[in-house]
């Protein structure tokens, strides 16, 4: 099969793709320049290239920084919105990475990044497919337990807010957010807090 064709069902089927999918589908760094020049490819971030004329998906971003940062997972305000429990839209990505490991760099969008290390580069993180696209995101439980670890970056009335929703819509049990801030040395911090809602 061409490597043009290759590539444009490759894209068809993913929505967009890094120059390595590319690459190994047959096409060279010159021919993929040349496909953007041309207008048959759509460069949406650096090393991310769609069809042109494609609809782009609502969490259009997080699908570029998965696929970039495919060991890094979503957190904070981030995790937040993609779990329906703030109603504000953050102006940036949060993105949580192994600490020592150099941020990405990205034309669009802009990301705020968060070092971890230890357990909690997996414990409480889950894997939602997205037009094909894994996006590692805090789960509901981590995401509360983070927002208390960072209420200096985020504030304390959003991790207040945060947890007040998730026990009022039921989204996880308090069993589950003590377990996580227990993991994650935060049980010291939570537990005046847990006590008032519970």
């Amino acid at each position: 099969m061409d490597p043009h064709a290759k590539a444009k069902r490759l894209l068809a089927a993913q929505g967009s793709v890094r120059a390595r999918d590319l690459r190994a589908a047959g096409l060279e760094g010159a021919q993929i320049t040349r496909l953007v020049q041309r207008g048959e490819l759509v460069r949406l971030a650096r090393g991310v290239y769609s069809l042109p004329g494609r609809v782009p998906a609502a969490d259009e971003g997080l699908q570029i920084v998965s696929r970039r940062v495919p060991d890094g997972f979503f957190c904070l305000l981030t995790a937040l919105r993609f779990h329906g429990l703030t109603t504000q839209a953050p102006h940036s990505v949060w993105l949580g990475i192994a600490a020592g490991r150099h941020a990405p760099k990205l034309d669009w969008p802009s990301l705020r990044v968060v070092r971890y290390s230890g357990v909690s580069l997996s414990a409480g993180i889950e894997t939602h497919v997205r037009d094909g696209v894994p996006l590692r995101v805090t789960g509901v439980a981590r995401t509360v337990v983070d927002c208390f670890k960072f209420r200096n970056r985020i504030g304390l009335d959003v991790a207040l807010e945060a947890l007040s929703q998730v026990r009022r819509e039921r989204r996880t049990s308090h069993d589950e957010i003590w377990r996580l801030a227990s993991q994650l040395r935060m049980a010291n911090v939570m537990r005046p807090y847990l006590e008032s809602v519970a």
